[in-house]
């Protein structure tokens, strides 16, 4: 792992969580250290995204502890949590009336900066997610690639620069060379920044790729946890045994 987790940024402790009959957590205990890249993988209804959810107040647990930022979570407006923590999704939802430059400065706008040094912070993030704030900024989001408005949403969650960014499933709509291209880029953009990141991917390859950690659930339960290298290596018998063969032996 490269980085200790003595100091949590996240910390969610026994969760619980049920829509009618459907249990979607059941009992998800979860650490994330500072600076740590912490990786979610599962199969469609194993309930990362729920988990992902809890941590901004997206989606409130039945019972169980969810501490983000040293602070309870209850105890956070959850508006106010939300302008501090990150957020990057599929498809980046970019606003489309709104050109890449004024997306990038969203969150800025909604913080109440003011104009040219929102503007001057919009322009500094794009060109760190590797975007010319002249050429792709002025564009609209249907004027550019997937990968640019997946940088571009990068940019926004990056702009008041957060403690803590979550991630669901932000590369999974790329072609498989843009994919891994803005894998490598973020990975090395986010060893640079320090930033402690919560990662959900369906794709093993991606979470060996980019997590410190890689939490494996089914269920709405931990199945392993461990290093890339001990997931890949020793995968616990059964679920993520199967889960590592059926994605490494099909070339993934």
């Amino acid at each position: 792992m490269g980085h200790p987790a003595a100091v949590s940024v996240v910390s969610l402790r026994a969760l619980h969580k049920r829509y009618g009959d459907s249990v979607v957590l059941d009992g998800f205990d979860l650490e994330v250290g500072r600076g740590q890249v912490v990786a979610l993988l599962g199969l469609s209804g194993a309930g990362k995204t729920t988990a992902l959810k809890t941590i901004n107040r997206l989606v409130e647990p039945d019972s169980g502890a969810v501490e983000v930022l040293g602070r309870e979570a209850r105890r956070w407006e959850p508006v106010e949590l939300r302008r501090r923590v990150g957020w990057v999704i599929q498809e980046a939802g970019l606003l489309p009336h709104m050109s890449a430059l004024d997306n990038a400065g969203l969150v800025l706008r909604l913080l109440g900066w003011p104009a040219a040094r929102r503007r001057a912070r919009a322009r500094d993030v794009l060109t760190l997610v590797g975007l010319s704030p002249d050429r792709q900024g002025a564009l609209l989001p249907r004027q550019l690639s997937s990968g640019e408005r997946q940088r571009v949403g990068l940019a926004r969650a990056l702009a008041c620069e957060p403690p803590l960014l979550l991630m669901d499933e932000p590369f999974g709509a790329l072609d498989p060379l843009t994919r891994r291209r803005l894998q490598d880029e973020f990975r090395a953009l986010q060893r640079r920044l320090g930033t402690s990141v919560v990662l959900v991917t369906h794709d093993l390859p991606e979470a060996l790729r980019l997590g410190d950690q890689v939490v494996v659930m089914n269920r709405g339960k931990v199945a392993q946890l461990g290093a890339p290298d001990v997931i890949r290596g020793a995968p616990s018998p059964g679920f993520v045994a199967d889960l590592v063969a059926a994605a490494l032996g099909s070339g993934c």
